[in-house]
C-alpha cells in the first residue's frame, strides 16, 4: 500500500510517534488516537502537529468509530489490546492492521535479525547486535525498545542490518516482516491479558518466520515443545541450539554444528542455565547473520549481563542479593531459582492475568517467600502448605524481612513473577529501589 491514504494510529507511546511521523513524511494523511491522553501523549502530538498528524484524545466509541471507517490503515502501537475497538473494528472491515515492524519491512529491504521470546530477548539482541558490530557489520539494536523499527530503517544508507527485538505484540501484525535471521528463544505462559489463550500466543510468535524463504534462517529452541512444533512447515533453513540442538554444551564446553568448540563454558560471565542458553542462541544467530567466529567468542567472553536481569546487588554476611526485577512472568521466575541452591524469594506486584500457582515447582529451592504488591494474596495460596510466606507493605519491608529469612549460602533473589505497574511505573524502577533498600536496610554501598 503506497503514500497518499489515510492511517489511523492507535496509541501515542515511543512506536505510535515514530509511526505517526513516518506516515506523514510519506505522504499519508495521519489521525492518531489515545485512549489515556496523558501529558506525554500531549507533547508528543504537538511535535507532530508540524507535520500535519491530527490528534484525538480519548474518543468516544462513535469518533473512534468514525476514524476507523474512514482509514485506509490502521497501526496499533505496542501494549493495545487486541480487543481494543479500533482494532476489531477495521477488522471486521477487512481493512488492513499492521505494526510498525510490518511498516518498516515494507519500506525497507535492509538486512534484519529478529529475536522473540517469552524471556531472554533483550540479552540476546544486545549479545547479536555486539557480535555483528565487532565483525565490522554497521548494525543498530530496535524495536521493543527506545529506537522504534521505522526509525533504524530510516538510517538504511548509513547500516548493513538491523537486530529487532520482536515483541509478540508487533509480531501479530506482520504479513511481509521477514528478518534473514529469526529467532524463537522460548515459550512460556504471559501476556494473556492481551492475547487471550496461548494458542494466540504462539502464533504471534510464529510470525517471526512466517514470511521467511529457503534463503532465510530460523533459530529455535531445540528444548521448548511449543517452539519446535512450529517449525513444521516453515520453509528458512532451520538452526536449533539447546541439550539435543546444533548448538549445544557438552563436556563444559559451547559447541556447534559438527563439533565446532566455540569456548569454554566457564568462561562466560556467569554461567547459568539460562546464560549458556542465550550463548547458545545468540552464537547461532549472529553466525547465521555474518558474524566471525572470533567476534562472536570475544563478545560472550566480554559480556557482563544488562541491569535488573539477575544483577547481583550486594553480599552481606554470606547472603547474595540480586536484582531480576525484568521477571514479568512465572517462567523467568522460576528460571532464576533454578540457578541456586537456596532462595529467599520477593515476588509479587500486579498479576498479568497468569497462573502464579506454578511458582510452587520452585518450592525445594525456597527457604522463604516474600510477597509484595497486589499479588501477595495470590502467592501466598501458590505456596500454602509447602513454603513460608511473608507479606511486605513496601520494599524496604521485603528487604528486611528477607534478611531476617536468610542464612549464609543463600540468595535473595527480588524475581517479581508479575508486572510492576502497581507499586512502580516500570521494572526499571522497581529494581533501582530494591538496590537502594538493600543499600540502607543492610547498611552497605550498592
Amino acid at each position: 500500500m503506497s503514500g497518499g491514504g489515510r492511517a489511523l494510529v492507535v496509541g501515542l507511546g515511543v512506536a505510535g510517534e515514530a509511526a505517526s511521523r513516518r506516515l506523514a513524511q510519506r505522504g499519508w494523511s495521519t489521525t492518531v488516537v489515545d485512549d489515556g491522553a496523558g501529558e506525554a501523549a500531549r507533547q508528543r502530538a504537538q511535535a507532530l502537529a508540524g507535520l500535519g498528524v491530527s490528534f484525538v484524545a480519548a474518543p468516544s466509541a462513535e469518533q473512534l468509530a468514525t476514524l476507523v471507517a474512514d482509514a485506509d490503515l490502521v497501526v496499533p502501537s505496542p501494549g493495545v489490546p487486541a480487543a481494543h475497538p479500533a482494532i476489531a473494528s477495521a477488522r471486521s472491515r477487512a481493512t488492513p492492521v499492521w505494526s510498525e515492524l510490518e511498516l518498516a519491512a515494507r519500506w525497507s529491504g535492509i538486512a534484519m535479525v529478529a529475536i522473540t521470546g517469552t524471556n531472554g530477548k533483550t540479552t540476546v539482541t544486545t549479545l547479536v547486535e555486539r557480535m555483528l558490530a565487532a565483525s565490522g557489520w554497521r548494525t543498530v539494536a530496535a524495536g521493543n525498545n527506545e529506537l522504534p523499527l521505522v526509525d533504524a530503517v530510516a538510517r538504511e544508507p548509513a547500516l548493513d542490518i538491523v537486530v529487532v527485538e520482536a515483541s509478540s505484540f508487533g509480531l501479530a501484525y506482520t504479513e511481509q516482516f521477514r528478518p534473514e535471521v529469526g529467532v524463537w528463544l522460548n515459550h512460556a505462559e504471559d501476556h494473556l491479558d492481551w492475547h487471550g489463550t496461548m494458542v494466540a500466543y504462539a502464533d504471534a510468535k510464529a510470525r517471526v518466520w512466517a514470511a521467511q524463504g529457503p534463503d532465510q534462517v530460523a533459530v529455535a529452541n531445540a528444548d521448548d515443545p511449543t517452539v519446535m512444533s512450529r517449525t513444521e512447515g516453515i520453509r528458512s533453513r532451520l538452526v536449533t541450539f539447546g541439550a539435543s540442538g546444533d548448538w549445544r554444551s557438552g563436556g563444559g564446553v559451547l559447541v556447534g554444528p559438527g563439533g565446532q568448540e566455540l569456548l569454554a563454558v566457564e568462561e562466560l560471565w556467569r554461567a547459568l542455565p539460562h546464560d549458556v542458553a542465550n550463548a547458545l542462541a545468540a552464537a547461532a544467530a549472529a553466525l547465521s547473520a555474518g558474524a566471525t567466529v572470533e567476534a562472536v567468542r570475544s563478545t560472550l567472553r566480554s559480556f557482563r549481563g544488562l541491569p535488573h536481569r539477575l544483577s547481583l546487588v550486594a553480599d552481606v554476611d554470606g547472603v547474595a542479593y540480586y536484582d531480576d526485577s525484568k521477571a514479568t512472568d512465572p517462567h523467568a521466575t522460576l528460571t532464576a531459582v533454578a540457578g541456586f541452591a537456596s532462595v529467599v524469594l520477593v515476588a509479587g506486584g500486579r498479576n498479568k492475568g497468569l497462573d502464579l500457582s506454578v511458582l510452587a515447582e520452585a518450592a525445594p529451592r525456597l527457604r522463604a517467600v516474600v510477597a509484595i504488591g497486589e499479588a501477595a494474596a495470590e502467592l501466598q495460596r501458590a505456596f500454602q502448605g509447602c513454603v513460608p510466606v511473608t507479606v511486605a507493605s513496601s520494599m524496604d519491608e521485603a528487604v528486611a524481612r528477607a534478611r531476617a529469612c536468610a542464612r549464609p549460602g543463600d540468595a535473595v533473589v527480588l524475581s517479581p513473577a508479575c508486572a510492576s505497574f502497581d507499586w512502580y511505573s516500570s521494572y526499571v524502577e522497581r529494581g533501582d529501589d530494591f538496590v537502594r533498600a538493600v543499600g540502607e536496610v543492610l547498611a552497605v554501598r550498592t
